[in-house]
């Protein structure tokens, strides 16, 4: 794929694909807002009757217009062009356990409309399939738009991808789904493409295509829901590894001598870090408990109840280590210290431009996750000498992966790129 963004060095072009070299052009217009046909040739390389033809079949296309003139530099005044951003629209359903939510996006990527619903608890693929249908179908008919526009679907889950099949794979919690294709069962019932992903990749998309992730930087988006994974985008498209599972952090093995895991090891990030971890740990101090008024209940067959409770008390501990709480600060900075150790571990493995930490369990204690990452790169990352590795802060929001799986839709529409698995 070839990607060129409005920040980015001059990429030559010529040699690249039709497909490649159309791609880039229109992401260029897309993420420059506007831009004439003159620049689009400095930037890319290519002559201005290549820039011309290209141009027009976009037109033709309805996927660009003309729309006024630059500024005068004392010649003829050029024509500037802008992506058509109702050209067409993209859904995008985060899948959880505890929450769905479902956004709708123009061409351009801007939100139209963001919706949370109850979550898929242990209703059946069939029965989640035949809900998401029917509440995209709402969310277009409430804003009037014509299923002929809609690119397609894009799904966010919290599983693992089986590349062969193409099907959303479970994790612990999420047994039914194994060997369940997704994409073809949410394309049969609603008529429209879909793409599948996992919520971290999706994450990862949503930061690239809001336009603050030049496609020359490395980056990794590591997102924190009840469990924690990691989206890596290199060269401006996701890096998936041999069975389109790479990005794995939550596994990463930071003690030997740690508590066991599900997948079979022992001290993951995931069992020393993540928010169930964090409540876990809670749930045993009879202190902290009386003081926040934990529920110390941990059984119980709703699955979307008890995920909604550990997401409900990890923001209680969160808020209460914001506020100072000694007991509920040690936890929270024990969890920032161990993802921060993950964090360096692969940027010194990948060499890493930039991260960024996004999902609703960074949304009240953030900042604390966020300095100690932070201190831990600028301390010990070995490259630090050689280039700095930024880390902030999700531009997206909490609604992250449900952003980017609609980025996903626009990602393989207009890059021409395999933005998921169908």
């Amino acid at each position: 794929m070839v990607t060129v963004r409005p920040d980015a060095p001059i990429r030559r072009l010529k040699g690249a694909s039709v497909a490649e070299t159309r791609s880039a052009i229109v992401d260029l217009i897309r993420s420059s807002g506007t831009i004439s046909r003159t620049e689009l040739a400095e930037r890319s390389g290519l002559t201005n009757a290549t820039i011309s033809k290209i141009v027009r079949t976009l037109l033709d296309d309805g996927l660009v217009s003309e729309v006024g003139y630059a500024e005068s530099t004392g010649g003829k005044r050029a024509v500037l062009l802008e992506l058509n951003s109702t050209a067409g629209y993209a859904v995008g359903v985060a899948l959880d356990t505890a929450q769905d939510v479902y956004v709708l996006v123009d061409l351009s990527g801007r939100p139209i409309d963001a919706r949370s619903v109850a979550g898929t608890g242990t209703e059946s693929p069939e029965a989640v399939v035949a809900r998401v249908a029917r509440d995209v179908a709402v969310m277009l008919a409430d804003h009037g738009i014509d299923r002929d526009t809609v690119i397609g679907i894009g799904v966010a889950g919290e599983g693992r991808l089986d590349l062969p099949g193409r099907v959303l794979r479970s994790t612990d919690s999420w047994s039914e789904w194994d060997d369940f294709a997704l994409g073809h069962a949410l394309t049969a019932a609603t008529d429209l493409p879909v793409t599948v992903d996992n919520d971290a990749n999706c994450a990862a998309l949503g930061e690239f295509w809001s336009g603050r992730v030049p496609s020359t930087r490395d980056f990794a988006t590591v997102y924190m829901a009840t469990g924690i994974g990691c989206g890596l985008l290199v060269g401006g498209d996701v890096h998936r590894g041999a069975s389109s599972n790479a990005g794995e952090i939550g596994h990463m093995s930071l003690r030997w001598d740690g508590p066991p895991c599900w997948c079979g090891s022992r001290g993951c990030l995931e069992v020393l870090a993540a928010p169930v971890a964090v409540v876990a740990r809670a749930r045993t101090d009879a202190a902290l408990v009386a003081r926040l008024g934990i529920d110390t209940t941990t059984d119980g067959d709703d699955a979307r109840a008890v995920t909604a409770d550990v997401r409900a008390t990890f923001a209680r501990v969160a808020a209460a280590a914001v506020q100072g709480d000694t007991g509920a600060l040690a936890l929270v900075e024990e969890s920032a210290e161990y993802l921060a150790r993950a964090i360096l571990n692969l940027v010194n493995l990948l060499d890493l431009d930039e991260v960024y930490l996004a999902g609703p369990g960074f949304a009240t204690a953030g900042e604390r996750y966020l300095r100690a990452v932070q201190r831990e790169l600028h301390a010990h990352a070995v490259m630090r000498g050689t280039h700095p590795v930024h880390v902030a802060m999700s531009a997206v929001g909490r609604d992250a992966a449900a952003l980017g799986a609609a980025a996903a839709v626009l990602h393989a529409r207009l890059t021409r790129t395999r933005a998921g698995r169908g």
